[in-house]
């Protein structure tokens, strides 16, 4: 094919990417959930755990997925992620698999099942060559372009095989691959912010300019939700007497007891050999955790929770001070959370103020947010930086812990005494949660971005390394 047909200017026809009745379909692939659905939607239809079952079946390990299938707890269960933690894909075809269930058990019909292991019929050479054409046809994108995300940082090959699982493996006719801090700047309706994402296994600053990722000034730490609720084990087990983190599973009955009392619960017990892999465990504390963030945990102002306030007392003594949140654990202890629930998230500021020990080593100056925001800002353009910095865009769901924009604008204020700064964060949930689908959503449902899409005929062409030249 020639330059000029590698041209966005040059609209592929209607065979091409489907036509403008077809909704192209958005995914959004995270680290906690896969998120799913029809551009021009507000929300997405299909939110998936990217966490998947492994349980022995037989000589084999079977791979289960969904909700349904990682939160209960069947015998031997091991739990999995096709991502790692810096947000990239590890394993190829788990995620293959987990994001073709995002697609087929909400979005799109699923494939039929092969009459030849069905146990209904007997395995002919006829039915053989039958059931091979109707694999050939049925695939789950067949009609639907995609419109895929991905991290700012991703790797050549992480970027190239996406298009090849959606035009190989699913039959789509079109694809798009868009970096997921365009799309979350594109959801607050700017074409130019800094992105501030603070999701679950990793916070990143994303500078976008015009539309445009400047790759320089991408910056990420692993302080984000995951940190928090490791800040919350330590800060429990450390506790005296130690708070309990006992999972809603393994608790068969409880009785309500007084504040601060030791529980009172009869325990799950499960057949020897048949418990659940330590893996699932964790996953289960890990809801317990989210649910504790939500409510309780948030984030001290004004001022660094380990200075000093007017009065010239600490802030620490002052936040003993102020009213104690309630929360129950799934065996029934209960208790007032006063400084500590603003302990847990202090370090993503002030690393001094983090808890550790041997297998949770403090982390470094540098992980902390306004640390990474500035190093970020110091890697573009002098006369782009106050754009920016009045343009500030902060997503993800960790961002939803209470108080962390204000806290975030103080930060960045005394930084930053010259420039305004100005802080977007959506009041929905759902908006700070999906923003990156959502731009996603917006950015395929317009009709000047359908000459955008790379089409089959030019993947086959040009193979999946089109996607380099394509999606800046």
């Amino acid at each position: 094919m020639t330059a000029t047909n590698l041209s966005n200017s040059v609209a592929p026809g209607p065979t091409e990417y489907g036509g403008d009745e077809i909704s192209a379909l958005v995914l959004d692939p995270g680290y906690t959930v896969v998120r799913g659905g029809f551009a021009g939607e507000d929300v997405p239809k299909s939110v998936v755990p990217s966490f998947y079952g492994i349980i022995p079946s037989g000589p084999e390990r079977k791979r289960v997925y969904g909700e349904n299938a990682i939160y209960t707890p069947s015998p031997n269960i091991e739990i999995g992620n096709p991502m790692s933690k810096n947000g990239l894909v590890e394993d190829w075809e788990t995620a293959t698999n987990l994001w073709e269930y995002a697609i087929t058990s909400r979005l799109t019909n699923t494939k039929p099942s092969n009459p030849m292991t069905n146990g209904l019929n007997e395995k002919t050479d006829d039915l053989k060559q039958e059931m091979e054409g109707v694999e050939m046809q049925e695939r789950p994108l067949e009609e639907n372009p995609l419109l895929m995300t991905e991290a700012g940082w991703n790797t050549g090959k992480g970027r190239e095989k996406p298009i090849e699982i959606a035009m190989e493996n699913w039959g789509a006719p079109a694809f798009w691959l868009a970096r997921s801090g365009v799309l979350s700047a594109f959801s607050a309706g700017k074409a130019s912010a800094l992105v501030v994402d603070i999701g679950a296994a990793s916070t990143s600053i994303t500078p976008v300019h015009d539309g445009i990722i400047l790759r320089k000034g991408t910056t990420r730490s692993p302080l984000a939700g995951n940190y928090i609720s490791d800040q919350l084990r330590l800060i429990f087990s450390t506790a005296q007497p130690p708070i309990p983190l006992t999972p809603h599973y393994l608790i068969n009955s409880k009785t309500p007891v007084d504040a601060g009392a030791p529980a009172q619960a009869t325990y799950r017990t499960f057949p020897l050999g048949t418990e659940p892999h330590p893996s699932f465990r964790a996953l289960q504390e890990e809801r317990t955790l989210t649910e504790f963030k939500e409510s309780v945990v948030a984030v001290w102002t004004p001022g660094r929770l380990g200075g000093h306030n007017q009065q010239g007392g600490t802030n620490l003594d002052l936040a003993r001070t102020q009213s104690a949140r309630h929360f129950e654990m799934p065996d029934g202890y209960n208790q007032l959370f006063g400084a500590e629930r603003y302990r847990a998230a202090e370090s993503l500021f002030d690393v001094k103020m983090a808890a550790s020990d041997a297998a949770h080593p403090p982390p470094s100056p540098a992980q902390a947010l306004p640390t990474l925001i500035q190093h970020s800002l110091s890697q573009v353009d002098v006369d782009i930086r106050p754009h920016l910095l009045a343009n500030i865009v902060v997503v993800g769901g960790s961002s939803l812990v209470y108080g962390i924009n204000e806290r975030l604008k103080q930060e960045l204020e005394a930084l930053y005494p010259g420039p305004r700064v100005r802080i977007f964060a959506s009041a929905s949930v759902v908006e700070r949660k999906f923003s990156s689908w959502i731009g996603g959503s917006i950015l395929a449902s317009l009709g000047t971005f359908h000459q955008m899409w790379i089409s089959k005929k030019e993947y086959e062409e040009h193979g999946p390394g089109i996607v380099e030249k394509r999606c800046k």
